[in-house]
């Protein structure tokens, strides 16, 4: 038999209390862990994979193409540090014509808040282009010769942690 006595309603009524308290921290405490995790996202680097798929015998004009007219740019942008690194990687070996790709590069922005910004690069672009309708020329036919183009941001997972 259970007997309950004045004691166990103040033990259980503290507890209660104490759970209560652990559950629904004060406000300002909710504010300081959105603060912090705010600013831990805006320093956190920020990885986008860009893949294209260029018509059949056109990837290697793609590539000449995306060297000339894009990668300039990027460099720019890693100058002004606004991206920290960009990459590129082509597959060793075929696929299947629906899971197919030809090239991807990685973008690594200083942040997802700078990857998303609305930053004008139209400075570097005559800057980098001073023959603008040539330079918009060429990047027309770069994307004329693609199948398909799509973005993929992406972030690391570490196996042993999870």
């Amino acid at each position: 038999m259970f007997v309950v006595s004045r004691n166990s309603f103040r033990w259980l009524a503290a507890g209660l209390l104490v759970l209560a308290l652990l559950s629904y921290p004060p406000e300002s405490s909710v504010q300081a862990q959105q603060a912090t995790a705010k600013q831990q996202t805006k320093e956190t680097p920020f990885a986008v994979e860009y893949y294209y798929k260029a018509k059949w015998g056109h990837t290697e004009e793609f590539i000449a193409l995306f060297k000339k007219n894009h990668y300039p740019v990027l460099k720019k942008e890693i100058e002004l540090g606004r991206i920290l690194k960009v990459f590129a990687t082509t597959p060793r070996y075929h696929a299947t014509e629906d899971g197919r790709w030809d090239f991807r590069t990685t973008i690594v922005f200083k942040s997802a808040d700078i990857a998303n910004d609305n930053f004008d690069s139209s400075p570097i672009f005559k800057q980098l282009f001073p023959d603008q309708e040539a330079y918009k020329k060429e990047e027309q036919h770069r994307f004329e010769i693609l199948d398909a183009h799509w973005d993929v941001p992406v972030r690391d997972f570490d196996l042993d942690s999870h």
